[in-house]
């Protein structure tokens, strides 16, 4: 009898064992879609699906993310209003790809000097944080990253400002200011639309982070790098969720959510500095130059865009945002970075 009973303990132990190390039942997994504009071999959209399987680990397979890379799902300019609708679950894009949209969050995009990826990452998040834009509130913020110094990728050589004037030069949301400062022809366009346009003599440059010189074969339609760093702008992107769809997740799972997404920052902004790196050593091999100014010449240029940063704070005003205390926080984060 006892044996008998042992025997019925042991088997419903191991049935107990098998039933909580199967998969999750299908009918009980989360199944996610997300957008994200950069092209399958970018090593940013590499890092996004990387994301995407942390969670799905983590979650031990209850959330299933199905990513669209290149803008397959949304457009990189509708990736924002496609997850607030709920065409897509979760999207990664950028700020300045609909100018005017997020007022506070444009003035991470400023040229103010930021030195790398990992600087301009970390700003953009603590940013958030501190400032709040209400400019969000209809969707969930994951986390946010920023590319290294955006820099000055030419056909001709651009030494001085003079060599600018008059050049149609491709840049978006701020940067496309940046560009009417120096002197240039700002033409707005996504990465996605810039090889072609260039090869074509649509545009005769572009602002950009050195690494889409290889990350989006850039460099094989451009000869000249002016670096511009005294100037350095980022552009800040975004991973967000649909907030009704992120309201909807068991408190366990949306721990995991934030919890990668917070390890996440340090990885794209590493991911930026490495791949800025790949894209200097990818254009060298091609043979084209990358041009240095000097300290009179890069003083030169940061006097140039000076008007662009005051005329935000003036903006701002206008619109009773706190424009002075965005450029006065993002400067605070910058030299923060330094130390």
């Amino acid at each position: 009898m006892r044996m008998r009973i042992f025997a019925v303990l042991v088997l419903s132990l191991a049935v107990a064992v098998s039933a909580c190390s199967k998969s999750p039942d299908p009918s009980e997994v989360i199944t996610l879609s997300y957008s994200i504009f950069f092209p399958a071999t970018h090593e940013q959209c590499i890092a996004g699906m990387n994301w995407a399987k942390e969670i799905e680990k983590k979650t031990d397979g209850k959330v299933k993310i199905n990513v669209y890379p290149g803008g397959t799902l949304t457009k990189a300019d509708e990736t924002y209003n496609g997850v607030s609708a709920g065409i897509a679950d979760i999207g990664m894009s950028c700020f300045a790809y609909t100018r005017g949209r997020f007022p506070i969050m444009e003035a991470v995009d400023l040229p103010l000097g930021y030195p790398d990826g990992k600087t301009a990452t970390a700003a953009a998040n603590e940013f958030f944080k501190a400032m709040k834009p209400k400019e969000l509130d209809d969707v969930k913020v994951l986390y946010l990253h920023a590319h290294g110094p955006g820099l000055l990728h030419t056909k001709k050589p651009v030494k001085k400002l003079e060599d600018l004037k008059g050049m149609k030069i491709r840049s978006t949301g701020l940067s496309a200011k940046v560009v009417s400062a120096l002197g240039g022809v700002p033409v707005a366009m996504p990465q996605g639309a810039t090889y072609e346009s260039l090869q074509k003599g649509v545009v005769d440059g572009t602002f950009a982070p050195i690494e889409t010189l290889k990350g989006w074969k850039q460099g094989e339609v451009i000869k000249h790098t002016t670096n511009s760093r005294t100037i350095g702008y980022t552009t800040g992107m975004y991973v967000i969720m649909n907030k009704a769809k992120w309201d909807k997740l068991p408190d366990a799972v949306k721990a995991v959510f934030t919890d990668v997404s917070d390890r996440w920052v340090k990885v794209h902004g590493e991911t930026w500095d490495r791949v800025d790196g790949d894209g200097v050593a990818f254009t060298k091999n091609l043979g084209n130059g990358i041009i240095e100014l000097d300290a009179a010449e890069g003083a030169r240029w940061s006097a140039a865009v000076k008007p662009v940063i005051d005329g935000y704070i003036a903006e701002m005003k206008k619109k009773n945002l706190p424009g002075d205390k965005a450029i006065a926080e993002l400067r605070r984060l910058i030299a923060q970075s330094g130390k």
